[in-house]
């Protein structure tokens, strides 16, 4: 039987990375990050974790419900618990965990929750999963070459952003780092950075339609 890491209560006034992300994970397993507002969450974001799942090999996919995204304004954005809620509906699975770690780890930005993972869970294999749309604005993100360099990232393809998203900025920049499609059981032991484009039938489904 494999040893679980569990995350511990810290002390008072324990560094955040101490607090417990909620969730528990067992050395070597092959975990997906997938972070995001979910506002609301829809059949296109089970489309982008099934697809990384099945083509990565992965144990589990995180969902991170984002407290607050930094490039999205707060106005007309619900209250966490209520994305968590809705998103736990959409997320179906035991492969699936929907969680608040951020709020949780008092993390704002990815490339600090993926650092604060990494360091709770030392043996687990993180990949950081994106949809095409994602990568085509990579650049925005906090020290995003820093995140790159950090963690192997997963983009999978979204309706309409092909050109954008592999012509881009963060693209351009590791284009050397990038793996075939075929290699997507390497990626999450590859040493970052490492990244894969994932092709797969298009979900056109989208949060700024859904809201409309």
């Amino acid at each position: 039987m494999r040893k679980v890491v569990t995350a511990r209560r810290p002390p008072a006034g324990g560094r955040p990375g101490a607090l417990r992300p909620g969730f528990h994970l067992s050395p070597g397993m092959r975990v997906g990050l997938y972070g995001g507002s979910f506002n609301p969450p829809h059949e296109g974001h089970l489309h982008v974790a099934r697809t990384a799942l099945r083509r990565l090999g992965l144990d589990k996919i995180i969902w991170l419900v984002s407290p607050q995204n930094p490039l999205k304004p707060a106005a007309g954005t619900p209250r966490l618990r209520r994305r968590v809620n809705w998103t736990r509906r959409v997320a179906d699975g035991p492969s699936m965990i929907v969680s608040n770690a951020e709020r949780r780890l008092g993390s704002r930005y990815t490339i600090d929750t993926v650092r604060l993972l990494k360091a709770r869970f030392p043996a687990v294999r993180f990949v950081l999963i994106v949809g095409a749309d994602s990568l085509a604005g990579l650049n925005a993100w906090r020290d995003w070459q820093g995140l790159l360099r950090e963690i192997p990232l997963a983009v999978v393809a979204r309706p309409g952003v092909t050109i954008a998203s592999l012509g881009s900025p963060a693209a351009r920049r590791f284009a050397r780092a990038r793996l075939p499609a075929g290699a997507g059981l390497r990626l999450a032991t590859a040493r970052p950075p490492a990244w894969i484009y994932l092709t797969a039938r298009w979900n056109p489904a989208s949060s700024t339609a859904l809201r409309k």
